[in-house]
């Protein structure tokens, strides 16, 4: 799907905060697959695409923000399920502002059908769209949303598709 003699687009899959858990935490909101499932998928579709994934998971915010700051030059697009941070982290919001890469947000259950706290997202504003509420599928939903700008945005690159 890529095109002919560019390099694959890179793109960064960044999982919040006790998304290590899945599997584990609470089936019946999160699903039964694990991370390692979801990751698994998002690199067999990313081979089916033609792109490649850097893929981290951090219980702690500073080192989301580093690697959203580190995809600056690196990656052409973000995928963040941001977790509980969604609703509190003006600093991973700020970072995503800042590298003005595009972001696609995702939530394993549907945030909007949630406790009232969860339907605050700081990130939907500076993102591109936001899925929720399809499990770990959501993921592949967002990845494919996410390839297709990336793909789009550098055909319009100068020197490309000339």
């Amino acid at each position: 799907m890529k095109s002919e003699g560019s390099p694959p687009p890179q793109l960064l899959v960044l999982h919040g905060p006790n998304l290590n858990l899945l599997g584990l935490r609470e089936p019946g909101i999160y699903g039964s697959q694990t991370l390692d499932f979801i990751n698994r998928s998002l690199h067999e579709l990313a081979g089916e695409l033609g792109c490649i994934l850097t893929i981290i998971q951090s219980n702690h915010e500073g080192v989301m923000v580093d690697a959203i700051h580190a995809a600056l030059g690196a990656a052409k697009g973000i995928l963040i399920n941001p977790a509980a941070y969604t609703h509190t982290s003006v600093a991973i919001r700020d970072a995503l502002a800042a590298v003005a890469l595009p972001t696609v947000e995702v939530h394993l259950s549907n945030i909007h059908r949630r406790e009232e706290f969860r339907q605050r997202s700081y990130i939907a504003p500076v993102a591109v769209g936001q899925i929720s509420g399809f499990g770990a599928d959501g993921y592949l939903l967002g990845l494919r949303a996410l390839f297709t700008i990336a793909i789009k945005r550098l055909s319009e690159e100068p020197g490309c598709g000339t």
